[in-house]
């Protein structure tokens, strides 16, 4: 019997501890075979990602990626997206989840791992860098592995997006200020989280303080980059999944081409965190996770949330 999770059902069933757990404990299992593919027009993409895991599930996600959408009358998600899960061993359908909802909760974990296994453990001060459809889950999920947080500061280009993310975290025991001012606040940050749509850095790595762990979500394809050249020199870096990142996204793909840095300045990834194999090296490291995606994370996710899930 194939099991079909909508969007509501996701949400009943989900939350930040079995969603990142599922994750790490996924990373335990063999590295996944990953295949993706991207393509689109007039900043519109469609996104078809598959992953096997052995021992867990193989999957593909088919997702579209319209950045206008918030905007529309009336406004639609950013991301529309679909998950099948097949049984590793005989092939078959197992699954359909909704992949919208997933991909919120998949994206924020995943960064929230990353937090997790590199962020300093007496972090005080969250800045979110983007007001759109991310910020909020972003926010809550790494509060869920650094509840210490006692500030979150918000910024976004636009005040209107601004003011209604903020009016979303008002239920939070944290202080939350907004600011239209980036580079004063940059420098206060134990903990940076960048989720935005921009082509070029918005992020100024000689602003960035000793010892803070920086999130780098937004860019996902090979001409967008959120952090400058300055962060590459400055930082100590991972990403999600290796396969996923180096050649596709421009926030390392852009500078590794142009010589700035090679492919071992990026220490390892989620697969490396998770085992222990490297990470944070002392308080004053500037550590950056780039969260690159991949079908593997929404198969790991996915796979829990089936699992998880008792019908009504």
């Amino acid at each position: 019997m194939v099991v079909n999770l909508t969007a509501e059902d996701v949400r009943n069933t989900a939350n930040w501890p079995l969603v990142i757990d599922a994750l790490r404990e996924g990373h335990k299992a063999p590295r996944p075979s990953i295949g993706d593919t991207f393509v689109g027009a007039d900043g519109r993409t469609m996104l078809v990602r598959s992953a096997f895991i052995g021992g867990l599930a193989a999957g593909v996600k088919a997702a579209t990626v319209v950045p206008d959408n918030p905007d529309r009358q009336p406004p639609l998600p950013a991301i529309h997206a679909q998950i099948m899960l097949f049984d590793d061993q005989t092939g078959e359908l197992t699954a359909i989840v909704d992949g919208t909802e997933v991909t919120a909760w998949k994206t924020a974990g995943d960064s929230a791992l990353g937090c997790d296994l590199l962020a300093r453990h007496d972090v005080e001060t969250l800045l979110m860098i983007g007001a759109g459809a991310m910020a909020e889950p972003l926010i809550r999920a790494h509060l869920s592995v650094r509840p210490m947080i006692r500030k979150v500061i918000l910024w976004n280009r636009s005040q209107g997006r601004l003011e209604q993310l903020n009016r979303r975290l008002n239920d939070l025991a944290q202080t939350v200020e907004m600011t239209l001012d980036l580079d004063d606040f940059v420098s206060d940050a134990d903990v940076i989280c960048c989720a935005t749509m921009t082509n070029e850095p918005v992020l100024k790595g000689g602003l960035v303080a000793p010892g803070c762990h920086v999130d780098l979500v937004g860019a996902y394809k090979a001409d967008m980059r959120e952090a400058d050249d300055e962060l590459h020199r400055r930082g100590r870096w991972f990403v999600d999944s290796l396969e996923t990142t180096l050649d596709h996204i421009g926030e390392l793909k852009i500078p590794i081409s142009e010589g700035l840095i090679d492919r071992d300045a990026v220490h390892g990834d989620l697969n490396d965190l998770v085992a222990g194999r490297t990470g944070r090296k002392d308080e004053n490291d500037i550590t950056v996770f780039k969260n690159g995606g991949g079908a593997h994370l929404d198969i790991m996710v996915s796979d829990a949330l089936v699992k998880a899930h008792r019908p009504a």
